[in-house]
């Protein structure tokens, strides 16, 4: 009785942690908002750089265009976006053109807000019974936050890639799923982010981390989804196998130089070699229990072998960092978080030499990666005196309520 007493006071009185009076609202999400807003006003007057791709994707999905249907990567090998990104796209068709700018601009960086306010709350949820302090956690959430806002803005509001944005959500819900032990939703969800952008599949570690037991449930609805969004097109037009080749400029400020690859577009090993890199260290970070480090390992492959160094792929960065400070280690300062956004961002901006910023990058993703591989981590110890962590200790369907029946989300 002592117990449970004990649990429902501390239930109570995390419920009222960072609330501001008696809302619903938390001071450190009333602060995110109101910088979510200025970086929007400033992104928005140069904004939606590419949204011509994912409006002219969307014609040629439902046929407006020539060449479309299931014909459109076989004849717009470019649009390296998937299916689901020109489905959503065309929920902003009916819109005027700039007005549908604006409106996707909107939508996608509250996305990001809300995006936020999740890892929060798989933080809470991930120390649930540890004797975390809320309060220091909402401090991380909001400090690590407020570098990922910036990075949001670039991918969501200045350039507008609709399919990164949708890729990254979805990966995000699919952690605030694994949290929670719900194997079937973690596949679900890693699914869509496949099917909103191709790169998310180095996502897929994520699945491991899931308790064994579901990992056949979990990957067969990844792996079925993911079936239903691309094979229609790989069946209608065989071509679009070639849409998989297409390749881009290598750009002088890539981290490829510092490789020896001077080639002048995409070398054909690069793209399978990203894959394997970032499937490989996820699978890794799995397996030594640090599984909130995968979509950072997964960000780092990325940027360290792509040939094009656009500012808006340090968004996925920048998730990886804050899904890393606020669930993969318990120190106030999200430090990670603030280093990635001054080097990569930081360097783009006033940084002249392209062969320096791409030594920042290649230094930014070795060093990152080893630091979340390697670097010794206190771990929190759970209500019985044992360690938490690793991928099996995860629980399945596990709810904030069972454990505070008074209030769901105590970090938020």
């Amino acid at each position: 009785m002592r117990n449970a007493g004990t649990a429902v006071s501390a239930a109570q009185n995390a419920a009222h942690i960072g609330r501001i009076g008696l809302g619903p609202v938390r001071w450190h999400h009333a602060l995110l908002t109101l910088w979510t807003v200025c970086w929007f006003f400033v992104a928005t007057r140069h904004g939606a750089v590419s949204w011509h791709y994912l409006k002219q994707g969307e014609e040629l999905l439902f046929g407006q265009e020539q060449g479309g249907g299931l014909a459109l990567y076989a004849n717009h090998p470019e649009l390296q976006i998937g299916p689901v990104s020109f489905l959503v796209a065309g929920l902003f068709a009916p819109f005027p053109a700039d007005g549908g700018e604006k409106f996707a601009e909107a939508a996608m960086s509250g996305l990001g807000l809300w995006m936020v306010v999740l890892i929060g709350r798989a933080a809470a949820d991930h120390y649930l019974g540890t004797g975390t302090n809320h309060k220091r956690l909402q401090q991380r959430v909001l400090i690590a936050g407020a570098a990922f806002i910036p990075m949001w803005v670039e991918v969501s509001v200045r350039f507008a890639h609709l399919d990164d944005v949708l890729a990254l959500f979805f990966t995000t819900l699919a952690v605030r799923s694994l949290v929670r032990g719900q194997a079937t939703a973690t596949g679900v969800f890693l699914a869509l982010a496949c099917d909103s952008k191709p790169w998310a599949v180095a996502f897929l570690p994520l699945l491991l981390a899931l308790p064994r037991g579901t990992w056949l449930r979990s990957a067969a609805w990844t792996v079925g989804l993911v079936a239903v969004a691309w094979l229609p097109f790989y069946l209608g037009n065989m071509n679009t196998l070639a849409a998989a080749h297409f390749t881009i400029p290598n750009q002088p400020a890539t981290s490829l130089r510092w490789f020896g690859v001077n080639d002048p577009v995409t070398p054909w090993w690069d793209r399978p070699a990203q894959m394997a890199l970032g499937l490989g260290l996820g699978a890794l970070a799995v397996r030594r229990g640090r599984w909130p480090a995968v979509v950072l390992l997964a960000a780092d492959a990325r940027i360290v072998l792509d040939p094009s160094v656009y500012t808006y792929y340090n968004a996925s960065v920048l998730l990886g960092t804050l899904i890393w400070d606020a669930i993969g280690q318990r120190r106030l300062v999200p430090w990670v978080s603030w280093i990635a956004l001054i080097s990569l961002y930081g360097s783009a901006l006033i940084v002249p030499s392209d062969s320096t910023r791409g030594l920042i990058r290649l230094a930014f993703a070795v060093g990152s990666a080893a630091y979340v591989l390697l670097w010794p981590m206190r771990e929190p110890r759970n209500r019985r005196g044992g360690k938490r962590g690793a991928a099996t200790d995860i629980p399945q369907q596990r709810t904030p309520v069972d454990e505070y029946p008074l209030y769901a989300n105590p970090a938020g």
